[in-house]
């Protein structure tokens, strides 16, 4: 049954608390770069780190299910949508400053926008992430990065608002930053600011690196069809070891290779592109065919970098979301 069928009242309760920000029934397809999902119940957009405490508070106490978003560019929604709230984190949380070598942003600030102003600022570390599609508190969640590096490793302090619909400050320490990991995955915990350290560097020089990295990515990345991004995990052990995911992925002979609407990429088979009209269920299945693959050949279990959200709200690797599928 539909939340806003079984809690009419109570969401729009909810909307009444964030005004000019909630849509009902709302498409995730909209809010994803894979262009895949059904429509959530109830999608709000708060501006204020108040606004999203009363929003945490309120589907805590109400029992309804609370999924938190950025752009949506690491994530599958399933075609069903999510019955439930989706709250995101984007544009109207996208305050940043900028002082000395220290740079204090909102959760919902675009990636790369925060690496060119750290670049006209004349701060080095960020030029890693000029080419990563996604926002700030996301990318302090899973400390992403590329080329090895990881956000956690400029980060001084990190402002949340926790499961229990606190505000708290976490510092570096306390994040315990490792490879695509840190201590807020799986704790419900909302970033709503960062602050940010950086060592002053020549903008001619942060400059080249990061046209450099953007002209990379062009090449070798597909940019024309819909997408997430990297599907599976890379390390850099796995590099040591098997190789890095798209090139096994291709010498398992998968390179376009098509489910549906959903094709391993052409360009690089380490990302699934959408061909239009392509659900979740055509994603999840070429997931699973991928692992079963790998594993057959080489020995070695693939896992997802991109997370499933279920219906009920849960958020979790896409690969065991593939697994439980029907062939």
């Amino acid at each position: 049954m539909s939340t806003i069928k079984a809690y009419p009242h109570t969401l729009r309760q909810l909307a009444d608390q964030v005004p000019g920000a909630t849509l009902f029934d709302e498409p995730l397809s909209g809010h994803s770069s894979w262009l895949i999902g059904g429509p959530a119940d109830l999608l709000v957009e708060p501006e204020t780190s108040q606004q999203v405490a009363a929003v945490v508070r309120f589907a805590r106490s109400e029992k309804v299910p609370l999924v938190v978003i950025g752009q949506g560019t690491n994530l599958l929604f399933d075609d069903v949508g999510v019955r439930g709230i989706v709250m995101k984190i984007g544009a109207r949380m996208a305050q940043v400053e900028c002082d000395g070598d220290r740079i204090v942003a909102g959760g919902g600030l675009w990636v790369p926008h925060l690496a060119r102003l750290s670049m006209r600022a004349g701060l080095a570390g960020l030029e890693h992430c000029i080419g990563i599609p996604g926002t700030l508190g996301g990318l302090v969640v899973m400390n992403g990065g590329s080329r090895r590096k990881g956000i956690g490793e400029n980060v001084r302090s990190v402002w949340i608002v926790n499961a229990e619909g606190e505000e708290q400050i976490i510092d570096h320490d306390a994040c315990r930053f490792s490879y695509r990991h840190s201590a807020l995955q799986g704790t419900g915990a909302v970033v709503v600011k960062v602050e940010l350290e950086c060592q002053r560097g020549e903008i001619g020089e942060i400059r080249r690196e990061m046209v450099c990295d953007l002209r990379e990515r062009r090449h070798k990345f597909p940019r024309k069809q819909p997408n997430c991004g990297s599907v599976f995990l890379s390390s850099t052990e796995m590099h040591a070891t098997v190789g890095p995911p798209g090139r096994i992925i291709e010498e398992a002979g998968l390179k376009g290779t098509s489910v549906g609407r959903a094709e391993i990429s052409r360009q690089h088979a380490n990302f699934i592109v959408n061909l239009g009209g392509a659900s979740s269920t055509d994603v999840l299945a070429l997931v699973r065919l991928i692992r079963q693959r790998v594993r057959q050949q080489i020995g070695f279990e693939l896992d997802c970098e991109v997370r499933y959200v279920s219906p009920d709200g849960r958020i979790i690797p896409a690969h065991l979301q593939a697994e439980r599928s029907p062939d």
